[in-house]
């Protein structure tokens, strides 16, 4: 592994963690030119299915869209760094296992969505008045009683 603060090759392993779910490897490494330190992943390279959009349009998956979208969402909240990476593994992990060659974006913004829904509910709105085109004032509200328990504005909540 080159050293991406020197260039040079000659790098070790210092320390290596799997992640909770086991599908990722962190590995910090030390380089043994410059001393400097840095941190890699290793994950099994996937064939993820295609993304059909509205427009009928097909694109490769990039979970880099569904993380910037999750971080929008989330922006002056406080949801962790972890919880945006744990919330895009756990989407991408859904899209890996499918058995179709597609997926749909509506699908992905609603897994995102259900996600959202138990972090941050501020940041749950704010992805669905995008994923769901709000087009006034009424259907934000509407999204937000639904948020509300029942008697205060909110739908009746069902006893697990």
């Amino acid at each position: 592994m080159r050293c991406p603060n020197c260039q040079a090759e000659e790098t070790r392993v210092i320390d290596s963690r799997s992640s909770k779910d086991g599908y990722v490897v962190r590995r910090r490494r030390v380089c043994e030119e410059c001393k400097g330190r840095f941190t890699t992943y290793e994950k099994i390279e996937q064939m993820l299915p295609m993304v059909t959009k509205k427009d009928q349009r097909r694109e490769l998956f990039a979970r880099e869209k569904i993380t910037r979208g999750i971080m929008q969402a989330c922006q002056k909240r406080p949801v962790s760094i972890e919880q945006v990476e744990q919330i895009a593994d756990e989407i991408e992990r859904l899209v890996s296992e499918r058995s179709e060659r597609e997926v749909e974006s509506q699908q992905i913004g609603a897994w995102v969505m259900e996600k959202l829904r138990d972090v941050d509910q501020v940041a749950y709105v704010r992805f669905a008045s995008v994923y769901r085109e709000f087009r006034d004032a009424e259907e934000f509200m509407a999204e937000l009683r639904g948020l509300l328990p029942e008697g205060e504005g909110g739908r009746p909540q069902t006893q697990g």
